[in-house]
């Protein structure tokens, strides 16, 4: 009999759906990767559920939204924010189900240990996080892995001790030449599952070798059609210096980090191809979520433009899925139920997302929706709520996706905010530049119909957006 199939999932953190050579929209060279995705089927309209590193990672792993996890920001200082150890995950399912389990790179679903000692062994720092053998690993065998730490070109470490391991190579290339001796090292008899977390093309932008960033010297750089603003700001609030001329350099550095990770990629498709492994492993090429790049004046993520809850999202398993194009919306949430379904295992009940198996394996587009979340989490957001008294769960926005249509509907992040209802069609509006805009419940028509949709959904979620 046919042993199961390998899978070898990589996904690259605040990498956007637009950043690929063959889609003609930014002008990043990505060869592997276009090569891939012609013998892939692609998820065209892949979504992040929550844009944000850790919510994506506990919905990826779980198949449940943020609400559901307690995920609901980011793992950091001065938040108890942490992927509970009893959650049935992909990996506990698969380690289950025989399969030899292996994560490498950054985690970032773990306490960061300075919310517990001041000094912790480790050495961990900042939002970082040594996590140790044992139920917090949810099954992963392989453990080559950080919590969160930002120097692409000094990267460290942890295995199955305290003992950091300090690396003077870009993370991205030697976190591929662990996957492929990971690959390389496994027995004929036994089916493995690999999760690959690259940090890049995540800020910092210029921590990527010259060589990439020479692809990029002379190329004479465009922005999308909403950069519009001379004046940029981070998600959380933060202004940027400089305005488009540093906005450039971190478009091409960018773009730089995303070609980088396109060789890289290629080098593991290789080592498939080299160890006989290529027609028996399924693999998945995605990311946690998108950059804004300038678009809307804005960097990072966390709001509900496209260039920041698009993502790319190809999966290849030779002559058993067509290489294809589905326009059909799949979120953070319905990752697992559809890789489990596609490997016949059983879906644990407590996933809430759901399978698009019958879009990959059939020549049918499944009119599905995603569901869309995010949260105050800033530190001085938190304290007001505490001062306040608040759920600060209760604000943020919330958003429906579908094929053709965004409706979000934001709260605010801070009491006293005035609450606004957009609906944006993307045939008619791809830049997000013209939305209707509604100071009100809609009382008819697609924007009434969306919002019953997202109330029915927040309602199931117990959701304390609901309170007013």
């Amino acid at each position: 009999m046919r042993k199961q199939p390998n899978i070898i999932y990589l996904f690259a953190d605040q990498w956007r759906r637009h950043a690929v050579g063959h889609r003609g929209e930014d002008l990043v060279y990505t060869p592997h990767i276009d090569i891939f995705a012609k013998e892939s089927m692609e998820f065209t309209q892949a979504v992040s559920t929550s844009p944000l590193c850790s919510p994506h990672r506990a919905s990826l792993l779980t198949g449940k939204y943020p609400m559901s996890t307690g995920v609901f920001t980011n793992c950091k200082v001065g938040a108890n924010v942490q992927l509970q150890s009893d959650e049935r995950c992909i990996s506990d399912v698969l380690k289950s189900n025989g399969y030899e389990t292996g994560y490498i790179g950054k985690w970032h679903l773990d306490l960061p240990e300075k919310n517990m000692t001041n000094n912790p062994a480790s050495g961990a720092d900042g939002w970082d996080a040594y996590t140790p053998p044992g139920p917090k690993r949810h099954g992963f065998d392989y453990w080559y892995s950080y919590g969160a730490w930002d120097e692409h070109l000094s990267p460290h470490y942890w295995q199955d001790s305290p003992e950091k391991i300090q690396v003077d190579q870009w993370s991205v290339e030697h976190e591929t030449d662990k996957a492929i001796t990971f690959i390389k090292d496994q027995e004929d008899h036994q089916p493995f599952a690999l999760f690959v977390s690259w940090n890049p093309p995540h800020s910092p932008f210029d921590d990527v070798p010259d060589k990439y960033k020479d692809l990029y010297k002379d190329t004479e750089m465009t922005f999308r059609e909403n950069v519009t603003s001379d004046s940029f700001m981070v998600h959380t609030g933060e202004t940027i210096d400089g305005g488009k001329e540093t906005l450039l350099e971190n478009q091409k550095n960018y773009f730089a980090a995303i070609s980088g990770i396109d060789e890289n990629f290629g080098r593991i498709l290789h080592t498939l191809k080299e160890q006989g492994l290529d027609d028996n492993t399924i693999v998945v090429l995605t990311a946690d979520h998108g950059e804004l790049m300038g678009s809307h004046g804005l960097m990072a993520k966390h709001v509900w433009y496209e260039e920041s809850i698009g993502v790319p999202f190809y999966i290849r398993w030779p002559q058993q899925i067509t290489p294809k194009k589905s326009r059909s919306v799949i979120g953070s949430v319905d990752i697992m139920p559809t890789l489990l379904d596609l490997l016949n295992i059983a879906i644990p009940e407590t996933v809430e997302g759901t399978s698009l198996l019958s879009t990959i394996m059939e020549d049918t587009e499944v009119s599905h929706k995603a569901f869309l979340c995010a949260y105050p989490g800033r530190k001085e957001i938190l304290e007001l709520f505490r001062e306040e008294k608040l759920n600060n769960l209760a604000y943020g926005w919330r958003a429906i996706r579908t094929t053709n249509y965004l409706y979000v509907i934001h709260r605010g992040y801070t009491p006293g905010e005035q609450t606004i209802r957009l609906l944006y069609d993307f045939d008619e509006d791809p830049f997000q530049l013209h939305p209707q805009a509604f100071t009100a419940c809609p009382t008819e028509g697609l924007a009434h119909e969306l919002e019953r949709e997202l109330f029915a959904w927040l309602s199931s979620q117990k959701d304390p957006f609901l309170q007013d």
